[in-house]
């Protein structure tokens, strides 16, 4: 989780704990001490509990989006930090007796097409009932219809993953860097590698399938249609503005989705495209979404379970990865 190799651990330590040292307690064949296991809690920044965890989970096959470009130590430290939340997260739920088996709403539809994409993403609207209004917090949706999302700081060459294998609930991850419209994007793209059937398609048109996915949900086609009109033969880009911080989807997302909607012809959309990029808002947009991103259930939960005394604060420390005496002073911020 740390990115460290076991000579970067013993740098950390100062020289406490020698290379071999560590490499004996990563085999099992040596065990700790109080006191070096303390200096490895502070090394590592986790809470003792960690090493006392019975419950474990394997990630199964992931979707790593720009997964080529990503180096094998930051690929794994992702997936430890997920599968550490995870950890926490599920504990958390059973020690509240919180069992809520998610259901693929859209199981039965084949994907064939961008037809069947805007059915797949009409349906995920009806049966979580969206309505066609723009969505607020898209992270906190997925999270109330029993989908974890974590948001975790990485390079540019990360943008998210997902996986739903040897897990209860499905997972997306993503990177907590990103600017909020390109946040939103990221994990409704992702949620369409976890619900749609697409896997026996190639890997460009799987994730074309997903893009086009990620923007029917962000941009419903009835308010499209009803904020641009039917059919455009040029669209000013203050006026797409205006709409990205309607829709929290970016420019481009929306001009995609015009496209295919029919609004704008082929070559409008390749000529918008070519100014869009020469002007250099392909990398850094025009215009800012500032639309509210991130789930708090996680922390809600810990504050249940700790005021109906269903767990300690240390035990809630142990869960929120933090120290007791800062969980206490969280805890009385609004509780003195």
């Amino acid at each position: 989780m740390k990115g460290y190799s076991l000579q970067d651990l013993a740098d950390a330590l100062n020289k406490a704990v020698s290379k071999q040292a560590l490499n004996k307690y990563e085999q099992g064949l040596m065990k700790p001490d109080q006191e070096v296991l303390i200096k490895l809690c502070n090394a590592l920044d986790v809470r003792p509990d960690y090493f006392m965890r019975d419950m474990s989970i394997d990630l199964g096959n992931i979707e790593f989006r720009k997964l080529k470009k990503l180096s094998v130590k930051e690929s794994a430290r992702i997936k430890e930090k997920t599968v550490d939340f995870l950890e926490r997260y599920f504990e958390l739920e059973d020690l509240l007796g919180i069992d809520k088996t998610f259901v693929n709403p859209i199981e039965s539809i084949e994907v064939n097409s961008y037809v069947d994409v805007e059915t797949a993403a009409e349906k995920i609207r009806q049966v979580w009932e969206l309505g066609e209004d723009p969505l607020n917090n898209v992270i906190e949706l997925l999270e109330d219809n029993n989908i974890k999302v974590i948001e975790i700081d990485s390079t540019s060459d990360f943008v998210g993953l997902a996986t739903w294998e040897g897990i209860k609930n499905p997972v997306v991850v993503v990177n907590s860097s990103l600017g909020a419209d390109r946040k939103r994007f990221t994990v409704l793209h992702e949620l369409g590698h976890i619900l749609m059937k697409v896997n026996h398609h190639p890997e460009k048109e799987r994730e074309f399938f997903c893009h086009s996915f990620a923007g029917a949900m962000l941009v419903p086609k009835k308010l499209l249609i009803k904020e641009l009109g039917p059919a455009r033969s040029q669209i000013y880009l203050n006026e797409l503005v205006y709409l990205k911080k309607q829709f929290g989807a970016s420019i481009q997302a929306i001009m995609f989705r015009a496209k295919h909607l029919g609004i704008v012809t082929e070559s409008y959309f390749k000529s918008f495209m070519v100014h869009f990029s020469m002007q250099g808002y392909k990398k850094n947009e025009p215009g800012e979404y500032q639309g509210y991103e991130k789930s708090n259930r996680f922390k809600q939960l810990i504050y249940r379970a700790v005021a109906e005394e269903i767990i300690s604060s240390s035990k809630a420390a142990a869960l929120d990865n933090k120290k007791l005496a800062e969980f206490r002073d969280e805890l009385a911020q609004y509780n003195p």
